[in-house]
């Protein structure tokens, strides 16, 4: 019996202590409406502060396409047709005014006319080179259709034709080299700067 009472008063004494040691209960969390209320209350203050920002902002210009253009009627056009002739006549005799005023013996002209032979020279090298490596594919490759290989090699016309165009394009590129040089001697006859020719 004193057993029994020593243990139910060891009990008592021990679950004091026990109750102190326990961890403090968590604060309750809040419930989903009052996550709703201030996430409502935040997307509203969000569209709050795009409105006054929208007020703020300058007015975008109307962008006129083809899907908002009025389809009735003509357009109207402030200003007329005088307007648009008077323009035209302006720009006709400003480009009229720049041929003139231009010096065949400026620094530009010649650097333009320097520049056009240079593209000239290089396009027809360009195309040369193109003809070569057509020609060299024709010697190499095979056609499937026998026929067509024995006449090839009998007559080799598409080769001989290629050739030509090779040759005509070869004495094209002479030409226009000796136009090239010929204008560089131009330039050195009247004593202009040799800087000229040269490319930019």
């Amino acid at each position: 019996m004193r057993l029994r009472i020593w243990l139910a008063l060891s009990l008592m004494l021990a679950a004091p202590g026990r109750a102190q040691q326990a961890p403090p209960p968590k604060p309750a969390e809040p419930g989903p409406a009052a996550q709703a209320s201030s996430q409502k209350a935040s997307v509203a203050e969000a569209a709050r502060r795009a409105r006054e920002q929208k007020k703020d902002a300058p007015k975008a210009r109307q962008v006129f396409t083809n899907d908002n253009l009025p389809a009735g009627g003509a357009v109207s056009v402030v200003g007329g047709a005088a307007t648009g002739a008077a323009a035209a006549a302006t720009g006709s005799a400003a480009t009229a005014l720049a041929g003139q005023a231009e010096d065949p013996d400026s620094e530009a002209a010649w650097r333009k006319r320097f520049a056009e032979a240079r593209e000239k020279l290089r396009l027809a090298q360009q195309e040369r080179d193109i003809l070569q490596r057509e020609l060299n594919l024709m010697l190499t490759q095979y056609s499937p259709d026998p026929q067509e290989t024995l006449r090839q090699e009998f007559d080799r016309s598409k080769i001989n034709a290629h050739t030509e165009k090779i040759r005509q394009k070869e004495a094209e590129i002479a030409q226009l080299q000796q136009q090239l040089a010929a204008l560089e001697d131009e330039l050195r006859r009247k004593g202009l700067p040799p800087g000229w020719a040269r490319e930019p």
